[in-house]
């Protein structure tokens, strides 16, 4: 009986050395994984250049005048680039240009201060930036991957850095142009002489917008039928949109860039900005959206 005791003991006092050395050995194991996962992720550096880039995107393009003729002459549009990461290897983020966003892996020189970005290069807009650090601000160049599929090939940047916030208080300037030049109309107009003679001739007319889009804010304030049964389309259009370029919304209709283009704290974010909207934006978004349908545009006479 005591031989049976002390075998007793024994066997579980070898079970619980096991147990413990197994333990040990599980633990060890998981430490060691761990410790090789956190190995394999690069370390980030210069997070102080993190952040967005915003300016002029210039390039050579063919412009047709009034009058039909083409000629050779600079075209400027907005680009966005956004420095996500960086490490000792690689530098990731993206680029956003006329509502394309674009992602782009490249280098970045420490000597130097200057990054080499790649786009991905399966879309026929992808090319190379080649931009240097001065400061808060980005210069350089950037070439088309394939020169035969883009109007201009090699476009330079001037580029400052931008903080990105929302605030439900941004409007349009009230200096700004409140034409779509985007989007004319023609229309049959007719001439009469001194004599009483007619004549038709086509003319073109550019929808225009009214003062109502420096007065309502739908991400401010409540709005009603009674506010908006009067207003035209295309005011309808940019007090909703307003909303979206307060988030940071990428447009892809040029109309709407180049109103917000026109203020100083529009910065283009992100292709989907739908989740960050108030309960309040929502709602007025769903009002202009169901009037918009049914309004009708203001359309004038106006040179370029």
């Amino acid at each position: 009986m005591k031989f049976l005791k002390l075998t007793l003991i024994s066997l579980f006092t070898i079970t619980l050395v096991a147990c413990k050395k197994d333990g040990k050995s599980v633990n060890s194991s998981k430490d060691s994984l761990t410790a090789k996962q956190d190995s394999l992720v690069p370390p980030e550096i210069f997070k102080e250049y993190y952040g967005i880039y915003m300016g002029d995107f210039a390039g050579k393009e063919m412009i047709t005048s009034e009058d039909g003729e083409e000629y050779e002459g600079n075209v400027y549009k907005k680009i966005a680039l956004k420095i996500n990461r960086i490490t000792k290897d690689s530098v990731y983020g993206q680029s956003i240009v006329n509502g394309n966003q674009r992602p782009f892996r490249g280098i970045f020189n420490e000597i130097s201060k200057s990054f080499t970005l790649d786009e991905p290069g399966n879309d026929k807009t992808d090319g190379r930036f080649e931009v240097k650090l001065n400061g808060d601000s980005l210069s350089g160049k950037w070439s088309a991957f394939n020169k035969a599929t883009v109007k201009a090939p090699l476009k330079t940047l001037k580029l400052a850095k931008k903080e990105f916030v929302y605030n439900p208080n941004f409007m349009l300037d009230e200096d700004s142009n409140l034409v779509d030049w985007e989007n004319p109309k023609d229309f049959v107009e007719k001439y009469t002489d001194e004599n009483g003679n007619t004549e038709k001739y086509t003319t073109q007319k550019n929808r225009v917008a009214s003062d109502a889009v420096f007065k309502l804010n739908a991400s401010k304030q409540k709005l009603t039928e009674k506010d908006l049964k009067n207003l035209r389309k295309l005011d309808m259009e940019i007090i909703k949109n307003s909303v979206f370029a307060r988030h940071g919304y990428s447009f892809k209709k040029a109309t709407y860039r180049n109103f917000f283009e026109q203020t100083d704290w529009y910065i283009p974010v992100s292709n989907n900005v739908d989740n960050d909207l108030s309960p309040l934006e929502k709602e007025n978004v769903a009002l202009l959206s169901r009037f918009i349908k049914y309004a009708e545009d203001k359309y004038d006479s106006f040179g370029r």
